[in-house]
């Protein structure tokens, strides 16, 4: 069995993608576990990671997310265990997640240095669990040669296989081929990949807006899996919102009061992927019925609009298990653009 350590320099690189298009193209069976989560989910009264809920999903695994994650704080778990009990643990949960696959892919914190208090940073990961060490890295160009540098230069690797990077969301590919990724080759860092931005990665579920926002669906379940592509806030008059370029496009969300009827009604009249209702005020029953017919999601919340629209910005485009065409589009974009054989060794 061969184990990989998926790390990254910063938060939101795509390291759960990176893994779920390696798995796919790789073929095979694959395990999974994420010893330290920073993406709490509540379910059956049990604290899962999010991460480790969806791989369990996509890839059919049989163990509980639960078992696949160590815990989410680090106070408790220093309290949990000493270096030894730690290293004992890991190992534990290795051969468990493990038992009868092709690989075990093992998904580090929310950036390098994420967990290092508590020896469970990516490299003290690889280390420990004698696995290769991969790093997923994002943002602009002079950031991830920077970020790469630093590692090179200052971070200590040589108790690590480190295998190297896959450089990701990248705007222009031809651009950072031409200009950028002589920098990082000089770094003397392995490039394992260079995987272009896709559009299609960062929209986001109405259904999955609503699970994050605690949202009471009060019509138009059916829409639950359509696509977000812009955001508009209805914070103005319906005819000023009428006039404005973002009412205007497709597959919209809309933020506004549940009181705002004429605003809704002319929501509900063009192409709205959702409706955000704030402050708890639910519109008349006969918008509630027209939203439901035309399968257009009333999500109920008890936040201000201003509120809802900054919880809104702080929710990253995460994979969803039923998301079969971001699926499509990641497994293509990992067989297009990175080495699939490099990675595994």
């Amino acid at each position: 069995m061969k184990t990989i350590v998926v790390g990254s320099t910063h938060k939101s690189a795509g390291k759960t993608s990176m893994i779920v298009g390696l798995a796919k193209v790789a073929g095979g069976s694959c395990g999974y576990m994420k010893p330290l989560g920073d993406r709490l989910l509540y379910r059956k009264k049990r604290l899962w990671d999010y991460d480790a809920a969806l791989i369990t999903s996509v890839f059919g695994l049989e163990g509980n997310p639960e078992e696949m994650t160590l815990g989410f704080e680090h106070a408790k778990l220093k309290y949990m265990y000493d270096a030894q009990g730690l290293k004992d643990k890991l190992s534990e949960m290795a051969s468990f997640a493990g038992q009868g696959k092709d690989v075990l892919c093992i998904e580090a914190g929310e950036s390098l240095s994420y967990g290092a208090s508590v020896n469970l940073d990516a490299i003290s990961l690889a280390s420990y669990l004698k696995a290769r060490l991969v790093l997923v890295a994002g943002g602009s160009e002079s950031t991830i040669v920077d970020d790469l540098a630093f590692v090179k230069r200052y971070v200590d690797l040589s108790d690590v296989d480190f295998a190297g990077v896959i450089v990701n969301k990248v705007r222009n590919l031809e651009d950072y081929r031409s200009t950028h990724l002589e920098d990082v080759n000089a770094l003397g860092v392995k490039v394992l990949g260079v995987v272009p931005y896709d559009a299609e990665l960062t929209k986001i579920t109405v259904g999955h807006l609503a699970e994050r926002l605690l949202a009471k669906v009060v019509a138009g379940e059916e829409g639950l899996n359509g696509k977000v592509n812009s955001i508009m806030v209805g914070a103005m008059s319906t005819n000023a919102a009428l006039q404005n370029p973002l009412f205007k496009k497709e597959h919209k969300l809309v933020i506004t009061g549940g009181d705002r009827s004429d605003l809704i009604l002319a929501a509900i009249e063009s192409s709205t992927a959702g409706i955000i209702l704030t402050n708890n005020i639910l519109p008349s029953s006969n918008i509630i019925s027209m939203a439901s017919e035309r399968k257009i999601p009333l999500l109920l919340v008890p936040f201000d609009t201003y509120q809802t629209a900054s919880q809104i910005e702080s929710i990253d485009p995460l994979l969803v298990k039923d998301d079969a065409r971001k699926m499509e589009v990641l497994t293509q974009l990992v067989k297009e653009h990175v080495s699939a054989s490099a990675v595994l060794g």
